[in-house]
């Protein structure tokens, strides 16, 4: 059997092991051991921090510039929609079922077979550091964001999502604005009262035809969208104060939150405080040394409108794997045995290239 050969086997033996494991975001601890437990077989010494798993290659040196391989091994539940057993992987007309398979278990198991490849050679032009990390479905902070400070300084990372071995040069951020319309109570018979629910209607519909100027040729246009609104009231005769409504906001790379947040703040009177800034818009630039690499493959780029990990990394960050990402969180998700050979084999070629430049 072929090194590559053996690698691809090793790679699905492992992925079928991380389905029957459930690793729900925040309870991945099993299929962290899973991981820690393949890569020492292969003599691959390895760091714990939580359920993330870190490992360096063999002759890493701290002169020299540092790649980050990264994936996740945390997924969503199941829905309810699933024909066939989430937890039991199953091989049928060249696909293999399973909760994760997809997203993002094949990425990670390519990404670790990878890894392996380059452990023990000498002479790298980059160290490589093999991160597979925990809570990316919810974004936790204990997952890839509270590992990068246990780890030496990053210069890029690659990061293993579904993108059909497509390359994702840029993402949108996601902020999630909590606002808040204020009025003031009354009787609704006695024509009382300033309605703050008509208040927020106002600033609602800004939020739904406002344009902003700059537009991505990778992202398009920053997107706004209105997914919430109560009031405090239980009685149908009393005219409310508080109206409290929910926008999710998709920005480009072309702005900062703090610019987003400035010009809504400018054409609203409701009240606008943004939950968290932490999931920002990411770009990497078309002339770092990955992308050209991926660009001598041949392979495309695009604007990936979800957001990954790569939106916690203070670096410069490509987002490529197997798999469709159009079959994460879907029921019966499968990954194609051959987007998994491909999948090794590519991401080899990519960090070759990358190596020689």
């Amino acid at each position: 059997m072929s090194f590559e050969k053996e690698l691809y086997q090793q790679a699905v033996d492992l992925l079928q092991q991380l389905i029957q494991t459930p690793s729900f975001s925040k309870e991945e601890d099993q299929t962290a051991t899973i991981i820690k437990s393949h890569l020492e077989q292969w003599g691959v010494t390895t760091s714990r921090y939580g359920n993330n798993i870190v490992a360096r290659n063999k002759h890493f040196d701290s002169a020299k510039p540092t790649m980050l391989l990264n994936s996740h091994h945390d997924t969503v539940k199941p829905n309810s929609h699933y024909t066939l057993d989430p937890f039991t992987p199953i091989e049928k007309d060249g696909k293999l079922f399973g909760l994760g398979s997809n997203d993002a278990g094949g990425c990670l198991v390519s990404l670790i077979a990878a890894f392996k490849y380059f452990y023990d050679k000498e002479d790298l032009t980059y160290n490589i550091i093999l991160a597979a990390s925990a809570e990316e479905e919810i974004s936790g902070y204990n997952g890839v964001e509270s590992l990068i400070k246990d780890l030496p300084a990053i210069d890029f990372a690659i990061v293993g999502e579904p993108t059909g071995m497509q390359m994702a040069v840029a993402e949108r951020g996601l902020m999630v604005l909590d606002c808040t319309s204020r009025g003031k109570a009354g009787h609704a018979a006695r024509n009382e009262g300033e309605n703050a629910i008509y208040k927020a209607l106002k600033d609602i519909e800004w939020f739904q035809n406002y344009q902003f100027s700059k537009v991505s040729s990778l992202l398009g246009p920053n997107k706004m969208s209105v997914t919430v609104i109560e009031t405090e009231n239980k009685a149908h005769n009393v005219v409310p104060a508080i109206c409290k409504y929910v926008v999710d906001v998709r920005v480009n790379e072309l702005y900062t939150f703090e610019e987003v947040l400035a010009e809504i703040r400018q054409n609203v009177q409701s009240e606008v405080q943004p939950r968290s800034t932490r999931l920002r818009s990411t770009s990497i630039s078309l002339d770092h040394p990955v992308v050209k690499a991926g660009l001598a493959m041949g392979k495309t780029y695009y604007g990936s409108p979800t957001t990954s990990d790569k939106a916690l990394m203070p670096f410069p960050a490509l987002k490529i794997g197997p798999g469709d990402s159009a079959r994460s969180h879907t029921a019966d998700e499968f990954i194609y045995l051959a987007e998994i050979e491909q999948g090794i084999k590519e991401y080899i070629e990519l960090i070759r290239l990358t190596l020689n430049q």
